[in-house]
């Protein structure tokens, strides 16, 4: 059984053409079948910034969309999802306070808000470090975490987070005090029992269960684009290919893809995902 045409989306992938594989990677994903992709920023370092003030974001942020252009001239559908990583704290804090590092990434986050505003970008990115940290820098990163839900309520966008393995069921929280709805707020490289809106990695196992409840979910790859770190997390043609496979071996119905691909990622980020 074929997998009839519908679009597939990665709801999170980077493209580095400067560390990476850059446009060739984008090319993998559409000859996989890749037709909507979620173009997500790297950390600043990668990017070749060293932010001292917020502003220096902004070049992390052109970067983004000058490659989001790039990619979009093979054809591919580019949503562009600025932020500012959460590991950023730990490297700012090197050079100035804790909080100094926070309110930083605090004021960032106002600039990505106003790319939402303008239209050259659908959400933004933040989150709280993936690792162990101090009680000082975990709560720091939560009152960033707790503003960057606030700028989504306040503009009406979606947050993508990036945080630690787990459900992060205290989110919800933190959304309803910011007065989002948790259906905007995505859990990046998510585990099936968030209560968040899991972006989970393609070759997931709990994708069929998932699809069979109906679970608005998403799929990603977190392809990294390094070539210190080559098909890391997954490739970018993971998406598409599992998608396939998963269809093929009757694990997923057509209805399943397209509201995985088109109808959930639609309604997240308020865009229109059509072939």
């Amino acid at each position: 059984m074929t997998l009839p045409e519908s679009p597939i989306t990665d709801d999170h992938i980077h493209i580095d053409p400067v560390n990476g594989r850059g446009i060739e990677a984008a090319k993998d994903f559409a000859r996989a079948g890749g037709t909507h992709l979620f173009l997500v920023t790297k950390p600043s370092w990668s990017c070749g910034v060293e932010p001292s003030h917020a502003e220096d974001f902004r070049e992390v942020f052109e970067q983004t969309l000058g490659i989001a252009e790039m990619v979009r001239r093979t054809g591919l559908s580019v949503f562009v999802i600025l932020g500012v990583h959460p590991a950023e704290i730990s490297r700012l804090a090197a050079r100035m306070t804790v909080e100094a590092g926070a309110e930083l990434m605090q004021r960032a986050l106002d600039i990505a808000a106003t790319y939402v505003a303008e239209g050259r970008a659908v959400a933004i990115k933040s989150g709280r470090p993936h690792y162990p940290v101090d009680e000082r820098v975990w709560k720091a990163s939560n009152a960033v975490l707790r503003h960057a839900l606030t700028l989504g309520a306040e503009g009406t966008f979606a947050v993508q987070i990036h945080a630690e393995s787990g459900p992060c069921e205290d989110v919800v929280g933190m959304a309803a005090a910011a007065g989002i709805e948790v259906g905007r707020v995505v859990k990046h490289f998510a585990t099936p029992d968030t209560p968040l809106v899991p972006s989970l990695i393609a070759k997931h196992e709990a994708i069929p269960d998932l699809a069979r409840e109906r679970r608005v979910f998403t799929m990603e790859s977190d392809y990294m684009d390094d070539n210190s770190r080559p098909g890391a997390v997954i490739g970018p043609k993971s998406v598409p290919r599992f998608t396939r496979r998963l269809f093929e071996a009757g694990l997923l119905s057509e209805e399943d893809v397209f509201r995985i691909h088109a109808d959930s990622p639609a309604h997240i980020y308020g865009v229109e995902i059509a072939l």
